[in-house]
């Protein structure tokens, strides 16, 4: 399996231009056969080849005049910045097919240079990790690395982007085998929320951090400085640069809040089961904050990683199962509830439930009936996914999608 590893470099004066222009120049490859492409399609001709591109927009486009500057940057540069364009036109014809599964795929945009977000890729040709603990790119030079830890093997490839807020990220690619990790008999049915982030079947409650709520008293201040800035004054410039760092600083606590719970999570269950939110939609109505605040979607995102690389199963329950109707302890659907319903009894039973824990429970007992259906994909001797025997779909469960399918360690393409 492929993972990423990030790290903070450190470039000099020196090397910050000639990033800068390895940014630059990769921007312009990709404008400029976008554009070939664009012009093409209006006027009706076929779609044109890489390997034309190639040739007009990189070999020929140094030996003129208004392009000799793509020869101060490394080859290896303006090659992935055409591929990624090539990559970003399969994907958008792949969702108009629909062969390619989500959210529809718009098609490739124009590349600015005051883009939140500059990048560049290299393959092994064009860098080098060397034995001083330096990252050689050709053509800017050694970057000292603040190394967190050690690389599990040698990389394929990497990514050097420089976000919004003036920091430089290394991005390795490394080929690893899962690590699996030994197995325990306790399973997790998980309900986020809110009020708690995370409400586990055991019982158990995860605190919801508010890391952008807690921050928006310092945002509210930097922002107010900002307005009162004029536009295209070096003083902008600066308190922009104070704005983006203090929600770089949120996006980083929240980010490795959601790692260290679900690789808790994973190492505690051998199985996790958690709902499928629609949180786009979420996104869209009063709460937009608090939901994009809480990050449901990285969170699921890890969890699923991590039980691949891990050897645990992790399936997603459907967005549609009625988790908060249906009593836990007797099964009977007592029916939607408001919001600000947080406990309730269920008129069969009389069992009190707390509403989180209720759905929780509820999301793991409807985990392991899809897993207990035969819908777990195994691996055979060879490495090769194998299906189980077919079970015939139940009811409440024909035509669901084929998102909601549980996924196994080591399932190719994921």
């Amino acid at each position: 399996m492929q993972l990423r590893y990030n790290f903070r470099p450190y470039p000099d004066a020196s090397q910050r231009g000639a990033l800068a222009r390895a940014f630059g120049c990769a921007r312009v490859v990709w404008n400029d056969c976008l554009r070939d492409r664009k012009e093409a399609h209006a006027a009706g001709l076929p779609y044109v080849k890489s390997a034309e591109l190639s040739r007009l927009r990189i070999t020929q486009a140094k030996r003129t005049e208004e392009r000799a500057w793509l020869a101060d940057v490394s080859a290896v540069v303006l090659q992935q910045s055409l591929r990624d364009l090539d990559t970003a036109y399969k994907n958008f014809f792949d969702s108009l097919a629909g062969k390619r599964q989500g959210r529809k795929v718009g098609a490739p945009r124009y590349k600015s240079k005051k883009d939140t977000r500059q990048s560049i890729r290299l393959n092994t040709n064009a860098f080098s990790v060397q034995g001083n603990g330096t990252v050689y790119v050709a053509k800017v030079g050694n970057l000292k690395v603040k190394w967190s830890r050690r690389l599990p093997a040698a990389p394929t490839s990497l990514t050097v982007t420089k976000d919004s807020s003036g920091r430089y990220f290394l991005s390795f690619v490394v080929d690893t085998a899962p690590d699996i990790l030994p197995e325990v008999e306790t399973e997790a049915g998980i309900d986020l929320g809110l009020s708690a982030f995370a409400v586990l079947s055991d019982g158990r409650k995860i605190d919801s951090p508010r890391f952008l709520r807690r921050a928006e008293k310092k945002l509210k201040r930097l922002q107010r400085e900002l307005s009162g800035k004029q536009k295209g004054s070096k003083n902008r410039a600066k308190v922009r640069i104070k704005v983006a760092r203090q929600h770089a600083r949120v996006a980083d606590r929240r980010r490795d809040f959601h790692h260290k719970a679900s690789t808790q999570i994973i190492r505690d269950n051998q199985a996790v089961y958690v709902e499928d939110l629609a949180v786009s939609g979420l996104g869209r109505t009063r709460l937009a904050k608090s939901v994009h605040d809480a990050g449901w979607s990285a969170f699921v995102d890890m969890l699923e990683y991590k039980a691949i690389k891990h050897g645990r199963t992790f399936a997603k329950v459907d967005r549609a199962f009625p988790s908060s109707q249906v009593c836990s302890a007797c099964g009977f659907r007592d029916g939607p509830k408001p919001l600000h319903v947080r406990e309730w009894t269920c008129g069969t039973c009389g069992a009190m439930h707390d509403r989180d824990h209720n759905a929780a429970r509820n999301v793991l007992f409807e985990g392991r009936r899809i897993v207990a259906a035969g819908r777990v994909e195994t691996l055979n001797a060879r490495g090769a996914p194998v299906r189980r025997a077919h079970v015939p779909a139940q009811r409440v469960e024909a035509g669901s999608p084929r998102k909601s399918q549980p996924t196994r360690a080591g399932i190719p393409g994921l």
